[in-house]
């Protein structure tokens, strides 16, 4: 009878043998609830949930599990846990004699018999039938002969269900406990332990559950010392609630990249499981965001609050095109979180300036000495006059383009449009990966100060274009086997190094920011701020030789800062990250292209010190200075009538009505360039007013346009026509 007891025994385990998996499948079938976004070197950034059938973590070795909980579970399940091979026969004959005498006990269920039931997912759960448990056993002895005891244990802790839909210890710690499970200590891991036999029971019970654990862990170490039930159903009911709004993103610095974790969830679709490696340098995400939110920190101090809730930051690898950080959003300053404001359109203010300044020095329009004139400045458009205005609502004079740029003046930017064309300058801003969604025409002359909406990651992989010698290229932020793209070439090396150098040059920023200004950094780096319309977005974008860093700050609904530049907005912070970038290597200026060279320049009237300037070859020059009437009034001379001609319309226009406009509400505007002399026009042989500008409404036919002076004097004279269908209009509406 015996023979035959242990024969149905050893066939029943040869059975369990073949039908249950050893520990590393288990193992390997494990699959977390959410796909992970990991930094460059493999540390967890983000984790984003996928599957919604249950909330599990990473399979948790159980050396990362705490002391404590390994001991509350063993305390609380199966005290003999280490003595039995699989099957407590004690236990499980006092569990007999106390159903016999209907007193409470604990189970007879052992770790090793639970494990069967979980690694088996269909067997049912719940009160077991007496075969049920027979086929517990015989897997459980199984077990015992095949595992190891700290395998069974392991595999038990990280797949045991405990509190609703948390599956596992790794879940449940994040959630619980916002912790690794490797940091619980006693009065967590005995709440642990207590949810494992009644998962969703109210709090009392689940306290008394957890009172009795901790006491039988501190009699089992025989100390007797303070009652360690003490306010612990307070704090029980407070610690289970966190399972009601567990966020979908993890806190803390396992939610380093959220904003790019959506953005890699809604393009490339990860299952539930998968770890996704990133192009980003956890540290270095870690403290740009870390910067951002002590910049509003400060901002927002309580005695002089800006206004000021949101920021973001992007760094770019100037040869891989790697993104190194990305930090959508401050974090807990912030009004919108959830806004990834380095994608969130905003307006450029001056930061595409350098751009410009580029493709003038290309079609050799200017040069870094060439003067341009920073004094009131009013321009014809569709919509009536384009008055643009500096920073500081001041007026500089004649300065030369390097001053212009690196001052960020904007009247100056204004006229080197006029000459570049909105048109055509747009189409360069396209072409460096900018998202404009018109034609030049379109945003007119303020394009030149940044009226187009870009985006924090585009724009600063706009300005790595100039890093890289005027190539620009696209940006990566997954890590993938990927050839090396060509790269469209947008300027020449020899503009982008002058523009760069005059990015670089911090006395040619003194003009509006002085000699102190906290742009200049420890080693190399150009860089440009911008501030658009209102105050509403704040940029500090640069580069050095190894990296380009954009930063933005302002509010994601768009609502104005309170008296915040680039100087006091974004600057510091993006300081703060460069100096961090470069704390062990410095960042060296780039090499002089072969086809740029340097001259000594001086200045007529000493308009500017005398420098030595870089010069594209074959544009430069020693002396500069400004036409006769200009340097007079550089000077402060009188104004000479003579000087004074036409500026528009230009001899022979020719002007043709527009069908689809009404005739009365059509204009030519006559527009006269001289320094302030009393003149007048005289269209047609009749008086038409004094003012430097002046509308004419058209009448078809030919005309003579003249300027006089005081005495009557022909100062200069046009002709030009008009074109189009006959206009009745009444008599005297000339002007």
């Amino acid at each position: 009878m015996r023979r035959a007891a242990c024969l149905v025994i050893a066939c029943a385990l040869s059975a369990a043998a073949h039908a249950s998996p050893n520990f590393d499948e288990v193992r390997a079938k494990w699959r977390s609830s959410d796909w992970v976004l990991l930094a460059r070197d493999g540390e967890p950034l983000a984790r984003t949930r996928v599957d919604t059938s249950a909330r599990r973590g990473d399979w948790v070795a159980l050396s990362d599990v705490s002391p404590a909980l390994r001991e509350a579970i063993v305390v609380s399940e199966d005290k003999r846990f280490y003595e039995h091979a699989g099957v407590d026969w004690r236990g499980a004959a006092a569990a007999a004699w106390g159903n016999l005498w209907n007193t409470r006990t604990r189970g007879a269920s052992t770790v090793t018999m639970q494990l069967d039931g979980l690694i088996d997912a269909g067997k049912p759960a719940g009160r077991r039938s007496i075969g049920e448990k027979a086929g517990q056993t015989i897997g459980a002895l199984w077990l015992e002969r095949s595992w190891r005891k700290d395998q069974i244990l392991e595999a038990y802790l990280n797949l045991v269900p405990f509190r609703g839909e948390i599956v596992g210890l790794s879940a449940l710690s994040q959630t619980l406990f916002g912790k690794a499970p490797s940091g619980l200590d006693e009065r967590e891991a005995a709440l642990a332990a207590a949810l494992v036999r009644a998962p969703n029971a109210p709090y009392p019970k689940v306290a008394a559950r957890t009172c009795a654990i901790l006491r039988d862990m501190q009699t089992l170490h025989g100390t007797r010392g303070v009652d360690p039930c003490v306010n612990l159903g307070s704090y029980v009911q407070l610690t289970l609630t966190r399972t009601a709004s567990a966020p979908a993103f993890a806190q803390g610095d396992a939610a380093l990249a959220p904003h790019l974790a959506r953005r890699i969830a809604n393009e490339v679709h990860p299952a539930a499981g998968a770890r996704v490696r990133s192009t980003l340098d956890a540290r270095l995400q870690r403290f740009a965001r870390d910067t951002l939110a002590r910049t509003l920190a400060e901002l927002n101090a309580r005695a002089h609050p800006r206004n000021v809730h949101d920021a973001a930051a992007v760094v770019i690898d100037n040869r891989s095109g790697d993104v190194l950080a990305w930090v959508g959003s401050a974090g807990g300053l912030s009004n919108a979180p959830e806004v990834d404001a380095a994608l969130a359109a905003r307006q450029a203010g001056s930061t595409l300036k350098p751009f410009l300044y580029a493709q003038a020095i290309d079609e050799k329009r200017v040069t870094a000495a060439t003067l341009l004139d920073d004094a009131p400045l009013d321009l014809a458009t569709g919509g009536g006059l384009y008055i643009p205005q500096n920073y500081d609502h001041d007026f500089k004079g004649w300065v030369s383009v390097r001053t212009a740029l690196g001052s960020s003046l904007n009247v100056p930017a204004v006229r080197t449009l006029v000459m570049v064309t909105p048109h055509r300058f747009a189409k360069t801003l396209v072409a460096l990966g900018l998202p404009l969604t018109q034609a030049g025409d379109y945003y007119g002359f303020s394009l030149a100060l940044g009226s187009a909406d870009v985006t924090l990651a585009t724009l600063t992989n706009a300005y790595r274009t100039l890093a890289n010698g005027g190539i620009a290229r696209p940006f990566f932020d997954l890590m993938q086997d990927r050839p090396a793209p060509a790269g469209t070439r947008i300027f020449s090396p020899e503009a982008s190094f002058i523009v760069t150098d005059i990015l670089a040059d911090n006395n040619a920023r003194t003009r509006t920011f002085g000699f102190d200004s906290v742009l200049a950094t420890r080693t190399f780096s150009a860089v440009k701020t911008g501030t658009s319309k209102d105050m509403r977005d704040n940029w500090a974008v640069g580069f050095t030789s190894r990296y380009s860093v954009g930063v933005w700050v302002g509010n994601a609904d768009g609502a104005p800062m309170w008296d915040v530049s680039g100087v006091t907005g974004a600057a510091p912070a993006w300081n703060a990250i460069v100096n961090y970038l470069n704390r062990r290597s410095d960042s060296r200026p780039p090499q002089t292209p072969s086809g740029v060279v340097t001259t000594r320049v001086t200045y007529q009237n000493e308009i500017e010190p005398a420098r030595n300037e870089w010069f594209v070859r074959g544009t430069q020059m020693s002396a500069i200075g400004l036409t006769s009437h200009a340097a007079e009034a550089a000077r402060g001379a009188q104004p000479d009538a003579k000087a004074a001609r036409i500026g528009a319309p230009t001899n022979g226009t020719i002007f043709a009505l527009d069908p689809d406009i009404p005739p009365a509400r059509q204009r030519v505007w006559f527009e006269r360039v001289d320094s302030g002399a009393r003149l007048a026009w005289r269209l047609d042989g009749k008086s038409y007013g004094h003012d430097a500008r002046a509308a004419w409404l058209p009448w078809p036919g030919r005309h003579v346009l003249e300027l006089v002076d005081s005495k009557g004097e022909v100062v200069d004279q046009v002709g030009f026509e008009v074109r189009g269908a006959f206009a009745k209009t009444p008599a005297g509406a000339l002007r």
